[in-house]
């Protein structure tokens, strides 16, 4: 598979034989004699992604004690927050999943998404140190969790949309998804639609990522 749409989404050049370990499940690996498999990258990329948060959320946030530090943390490297920034630059399908994996759909399931972004990571500094790797995590990660709130639509925005348009004793939300390009290089267009209107729209390379990105705009309209 070439790789270099992937490696333009993520900014960054990893080296290939790196890159395809990282993306290499170990369902893929087992029906294929075993080969290795991308889950020493992941231990490696967990621990620079918890550096690089750690650095981040400390520096940010210098009135918070020692636990609140800890629970800010924890939900930043949250698998589905990881999940949420894999599903930005539509990391799934470039998995290397086993039969199986892929006939249950694991190139959407959370923990593979998360497992896999965090390879790419290690991948990442392996490749070229730890300027590469921060570059992914600033970038993809960060972005989404400047506050609480934020944080908490990041992983579950349609959940959080629901609650406040009942509060609000309005309808629940309906996504009109719309997609553009071929299939290896789709980008999907979502709109949600609240009693008739469209509230807001968002965009990403799965229909998932873009139906995240309209919950989250739609939430702001809401609440502006």
């Amino acid at each position: 598979m070439n790789y270099a749409s992937l490696t333009q989404r993520l900014g960054i050049t990893i080296e290939a034989d790196l890159l395809e370990l990282a993306l290499t499940h170990s369902s893929y690996a087992y029906e294929n004699g075993k080969i290795p498999n991308n889950e020493r990258l992941e231990f490696l990329g967990d621990s620079v992604l918890g550096f690089v948060v750690t650095g981040h959320v400390y520096l940010e946030n210098p009135d918070l004690d020692e636990g609140s530090l800890s629970r800010l943390r924890s939900a930043t490297v949250s698998a589905k927050t990881l999940a949420v920034a894999a599903d930005q630059i539509g990391l799934g399908e470039f998995i290397r999943l086993g039969k199986g994996e892929l006939a249950t759909g694991g190139q959407t399931k959370t923990n593979i998404l998360a497992d896999t972004f965090e390879a790419i990571i290690g991948a990442a500094f392996l490749s070229g140190g730890l300027a590469p790797a921060k570059h992914i995590i600033d970038s993809l990660v960060l972005p989404l969790l400047s506050s609480e709130d934020e944080r908490l639509e990041t992983s579950e925005p349609r959940t959080v949309l629901s609650e406040l348009l009942k509060s609000l004793g309005k309808s629940d939300a309906t996504f009109e998804v719309t997609h553009e390009g071929p299939d290896h290089d789709r980008t999907f267009f979502a709109k949600v639609i609240v009693d008739g209107e469209a509230v807001a729209s968002g965009s990403g390379r799965t229909r998932k990522a873009a139906e995240a990105q309209a919950a989250i705009g739609s939430l702001k309209t809401l609440r502006g």
